[in-house]
């Protein structure tokens, strides 16, 4: 009997396709065959999935939808910041009559498809082509719920300075400037908006969702999606980096020889003494904020790597991402700043980090629970805020440092809180590697996480069955 086959069409952000790469190579070890709906520019990111999987993985390249807001050549998210999401979710719905008549003609079609949480759009496809669509969220449940419910109640809630969720596990609230970015810039009546909403009211009436999470992180909120979306097949299978192709590591990327000083400063320092300083790919901080920051990291007196986002030479003239002057002397010895890309995850894996200061990304949430680490968290937009007060409120595994994008800490009592957070073992600490174990073990022969992903595999079989 042949494979089960799977469309996977994923969402053009380094966040977003990445854990679902991880996910597609699980698919393929236990038995499913695959196709990737791509375009040219993101393609390389699959090089690697392509080498370990040359025969149960295809690709469906598809040239990039042209689009009014989008530069001729842009692909991907990154190269538009946060506000581009609108009109990438809108051009990408133009590849539904391509992968209609795609499906239509090929000899063993897809018995599902599986697609983004951006891509709810894809509902309309696997509709009109008679088979189930399977939400993946690289996101978390706790997100997930409030999105849900923002999208659904817009109306009552587009003036509340403060939003409560009753029904939400722990009654959350949050200031509206807090809510989720995708939510926050929705405008009623705008076609692009208005498009955007439907797709994300589109994922609470799926065949099914996957989730980069897992129970011992999210329980409670994967229990009350089970019980408000449309169907309750929800699968928690992460984090998903522990069993993709690289275990967790950086592999694909490093050269060893690369950052041989960065290590070699590492090994020399003592277990949990170094801070790690990273706001992901995309955001760059003002003047203000890197001269506060870099005081904080000079006052707090303890060992760090700070990775630094290089602006171009006109933003770097406008004040962006410019480290003050004379700072990397003043710190020598027990800082470093790093301007190019960096083995995020390997560096956080190593005994001698403690910390990580972060945006609370997802991916980078998660990677600081893998690690065991103890995150100081400075959220800023999109997730950040709900993913903070997950890691702060519920969890205990973080403290807040600051809040917001344009925030400026405190340089005095920012260096208080990672002297604090730093030293002595500390609840947060303790709580962290715990939150580690549970990790492993969810993804382990006999963990939660494993035995949810084989369910989800033994329903696409099914379904494959009655194809």
């Amino acid at each position: 009997m042949p494979k089960p086959h799977v469309l996977i069409f994923p969402y053009p952000a380094q966040g977003h396709i990445l854990p679902l790469l991880d996910l597609t190579h699980q698919l393929v070890l236990q038995g499913l065959s695959i196709t990737i709906v791509i375009t040219p520019k993101t393609l390389p990111l699959l090089h690697r999935l392509l080498r370990l999987h040359p025969v149960a993985v295809q690709t469906f390249i598809l040239p990039f939808p042209s689009h009014p807001k989008i530069p001729p050549g842009v692909e991907n998210v990154r190269e538009l910041g946060n506000a581009g999401n609108y009109s990438m979710i809108n051009a990408l719905y133009k590849l539904q009559d391509p992968i209609i008549q795609w499906f239509k003609s090929h000899l063993s079609p897809p018995v599902a498809v599986i697609s983004d949480f951006f891509l709810g759009c894809a509902l309309d496809v696997s509709r009109h082509l008679g088979i189930p669509r399977i939400v993946f969220y690289s996101s978390g449940a706790f997100l997930t719920s409030v999105n849900n419910f923002c999208w659904q109640n817009f109306k009552a809630i587009k003036d509340q300075t403060v939003v409560e969720f009753p029904d939400i596990p722990g009654m959350p609230s949050f200031k509206e400037e807090h809510l989720p970015s995708i939510f926050r810039i929705f405008r009623e009546s705008d076609p692009e908006s208005e498009f955007v909403k439907d797709s994300f009211l589109s994922n609470t009436v799926s065949w099914g969702s996957i989730f980069n999470s897992f129970g011992a992180l999210e329980g409670p909120y994967l229990d009350y999606l089970r019980s408000t979306l449309k169907y309750p097949r929800v699968f928690a299978v992460g984090p998903l980096s522990l069993i993709g192709p690289d275990k967790g590591g950086d592999q694909a990327n490093q050269d060893p020889e690369e950052h041989s000083d960065l290590f070699n400063w590492l090994d020399g320092c003592p277990d949990g003494s170094v801070l790690y300083v990273c706001f992901g790919s995309q955001k760059l901080l003002k003047r203000e904020q890197m001269e506060a920051l870099a005081s904080g990291l000079e006052r707090s007196e303890t060992r760090f790597i700070w990775v630094v986002k290089p602006g171009t030479p006109q933003q770097v003239g406008e004040g962006f991402g410019a480290v003050p002057d004379g700072f990397e002397d003043r710190v020598s010895g027990r800082g470093l700043v790093m301007r190019s890309w960096v083995p995020q995850v390997t560096i956080l894996n190593h005994r001698a980090v403690g910390g990580f200061l972060s945006h609370c990304g997802w991916n980078s949430v998660l990677e600081g629970i893998v690690a065991g680490v103890m995150i100081l968290g400075w959220p800023m937009e999109a997730d950040q805020f709900v993913n903070a007060k997950l890691l702060v409120d519920d969890k205990g595994v973080a403290v807040r440092v600051c809040e917001g994008a344009d925030s400026v800490p405190d340089p005095e009592e920012l260096g208080r809180i990672i002297s604090k957070s730093m030293g002595a073992d500390n609840g947060e600490k303790g709580r962290a590697k715990a939150l580690r174990d549970e990790a492993f073990r969810s993804v382990s022969q006999e963990g939660k996480s494993w035995t949810e992903l084989g369910e989800f595999v033994e329903a696409i079989t099914r379904l494959g069955e009655q194809h």
